[in-house]
Formats: structure tokens, sequence, C-alpha cells
């Protein structure tokens, strides 16, 4: 076997594990354990979305005995995270499934990993809710058992030397498929969004306890179709317990979702009325309708137009970049000019009316384009 190579059944292990997990995992680095073969790769950092952060565990196959199940390394911060030694409490998945995935470990089958990291990570979801449920303090108590009756919480205690303890919730909000709204979307995970709740550990009582800092969180893909970073919370009011500030919440991110949705085909119709000036667009984002690119000229020089469409169109005007097709730097690329967003509109015009706008203001801007380009090519 060629050197700093993965063995066939633990690449395959790992090959499953990153299409087939429920949720987006990563590798950070692979090395090997071997002293007798240093050139098998053997073991590897995973990196398992929790809480809206991450841990990291260390997955130790043993190249010389592929045929036994790997061993696993938790962070410094979870010594007190043994999975395989403590039960579970009643009414929770049976700790023998656990021990199972163990027991009957079989190399060949590659669903064996994602099976052992996925009762892995539900254990440690538990043990993080029991930590939360022993801290002392009568506010968290008391959001702990308004909240637990909504389902995929996870929660997090942290301390350290440094700072002081609190407590992180993830609340996902919006019980809706998001995933089989847009037609055509290759999502693989589910799309959320999460209210991300810290709360300060306060182990006295206070009559008027201070606001938990929030922050709207979603999943990564979710910004080709609403920017959470543009959604505005409801105002925290003293005295106010979760239970009652997340319908409000929810109420008004759904009828935003669902309005995002909406705005797919009003961008769309947008980018069919470049067609009338523009001719067919070269490319076009087909799902969510957020770039188009088209081709114009101004006698012999030729050049393509950008368009970078926001999700809040047509509130936002689009941004244009002008890249020209006869201008090259010194590099061999294109010549391409600076984001362009001061141009005529408004967005209470028709699709056609602002595609007619856009076509005569690049027709004006095609020789200052021009020029930009000449000098360019010059330095």
């Amino acid at each position: 076997m060629s050197s700093d190579t993965v063995p066939p059944l633990i690449a395959a292990h790992i090959n499953y594990l990153l299409s087939h997990f429920p949720l987006p995992v990563k590798i950070e680095n692979m090395w090997s354990g071997s002293r007798h073969c240093p050139g098998i790769i053997d073991r590897f950092t995973l990196i398992v979305p929790y809480c809206l952060e991450f841990v990291r565990w260390d997955i130790m196959y043993n190249a010389e005995t592929p045929f036994s199940a790997p061993d696993i390394m938790f962070g410094a911060e979870d010594e007190n995270f043994h999975p395989f030694s403590s039960k579970v409490d009643e009414g929770e998945r049976d700790h023998n499934s656990l021990q199972n995935c163990l027991r009957d470990w079989n190399s060949k089958d590659p669903s064996r990993l994602t099976s052992l990291l996925q009762e892995l990570r539900d254990r440690y979801v538990s043990y993080q809710r029991k930590r939360v449920e022993g801290v002392d303090d009568e506010r968290l108590k008391f959001e702990l058992c308004t909240m637990l009756s909504r389902e995929g919480i996870e929660m997090h205690l942290s301390s350290g030397f440094e700072k002081p303890e609190e407590v992180k919730f993830a609340v996902p909000l919006v019980d809706i498929d998001i995933n089989k709204m847009i037609p055509g979307c290759l999502w693989r995970h589910p799309q959320k969004i999460f209210l991300q709740v810290l709360y300060p550990v306060v182990r006295k009582y206070a009559s008027t306890p201070a606001a938990p800092r929030l922050k709207l969180v979603s999943t990564s893909e979710l910004k080709a179709l609403l920017s959470i970073e543009d959604i505005k919370l409801p105002s925290w009011i003293d005295g106010m317990c979760m239970a009652e500030y997340l319908p409000h919440l929810e109420e008004s991110l759904e009828k935003q979702v669902l309005e995002a949705v909406s705005l797919i085909d009003v961008r769309r119709g947008f980018i069919e009325a470049l067609d009338s000036f523009f001719g067919r667009p070269l490319e076009a984002d087909p799902v969510f309708c957020r770039t188009a690119t088209v081709i114009t000229a101004s006698g012999v020089f030729t050049f393509l137009a950008h368009f970078l469409i926001s999700s809040q169109f047509p509130k936002k005007q689009p941004s244009l970049v002008l890249q020209s097709s006869q201008h090259f730097n010194s590099h061999g690329a294109p010549i391409k000019s600076q984001l362009i967003t001061d141009y005529p509109w408004s967005p209470r015009w028709e699709p056609l009316q602002m595609a007619e706008r856009i076509f005569e203001f690049l027709a004006d801007e095609a020789l200052s384009f021009k020029r930009y380009c000449n000098e360019a090519q010059l330095q």
C-alpha cells in the first residue's frame, strides 16, 4: 500500500459518514497511529455540530487490527462525559443500544460508524441537559420547565476560570419543511432557523432578572433564500419568559419565510425581463434566482454584466459587476469593474421598466468602463 493512505475498510466508513450523517459533520485532520505502518492513516478528528457550535471527537481506528471498532476520545472540556459506562435515565433510549453498536461491530458494514456516532451524539445531548438541570439557578429551572416540551432543543453549560458560567439554548423555530417549499432545491440537509439564548448563571434571587442575550441563527445554506441578519427580533419585556416570547417570534418568522419564498418568483420575473433588452441571459440561478449574467456591447466593445440579486429584491436593487471580454490583466484574468449600485431604480417599477432603465444606464456607462479597462491593462 502506498504511503499516507487510508485502509479501504476505514475509508468506506468515512465516506458513508460524510454522505449519510443527518448533520453536516467535517473531518479536521487525519493522522497515523501505527508504529509499524506510519504511512497508514487510521485516525481523524471529527467536527460534530452541537448547540449551534461544534464539538471535536477523535476517532481512532487501529490499522493493525482493522476489523475492530474504533476508540473515541472526547474533548478535555467533556471529561465527565462517559457514554459507555453511565446509564441513561428511565424513558430514554435503552443503554444497551450503545453497547450493541460495539458488541456487534461489523467492519465490512460502512454504516456502523455512522450509527455509533448518532448514538453518541444523542447521549451527549442528554449529558448536557443533565448538567443544565443540575445548575442552582431558579430562573433557569423555571425556563427549563417551560421549554422542554418543545422538540429538538439543545443546551450547553459553559464555565471556566476566565469567564462566568452561562447556559446556552439552541431553540429550533418555524415548524415547516423549508426544503420542500423550494422547487428544484438541492439542499441535502434540512434547513432550519434557531434562536440562540444565552443565560448567565445567577445563584441568588433577583426580583427582575436580566434579559437573556438573543440571536437568530440559521443553517448556512438558508442565506440563499433569507438573510437572517436582516430580521429584527421582538423586544424582550421585563419579567417575560421564553414560553411567552417564542410564539410571537415564530409567527413573525413564518410570515417572513413565506414572503421570502414568494420573492423567488419576483426575482425570476426580473431575470426574464432582461431578455427583452439584452437577449437571453448567458447564465442564471434557476432555483433562487439570485444571479444572472447577460452580454452587452457598445460599438465593438463587448462586455458582460453580472447581476447579484438580493433576497430583499425589489426593495433592494441588484448590484452589478461589469466584465470585459476584450481586456485582461497581467495574470490573464478578465478585467472587472467595482460593484455598481448607483443607478436609476425604484422598487415600484414593473420588471420590464427595471430592465429597460438598467439597459439605458449600461449604454451610458460603457464608455467609462472601456476607459477603465484600457487604463487597467496598461498597469
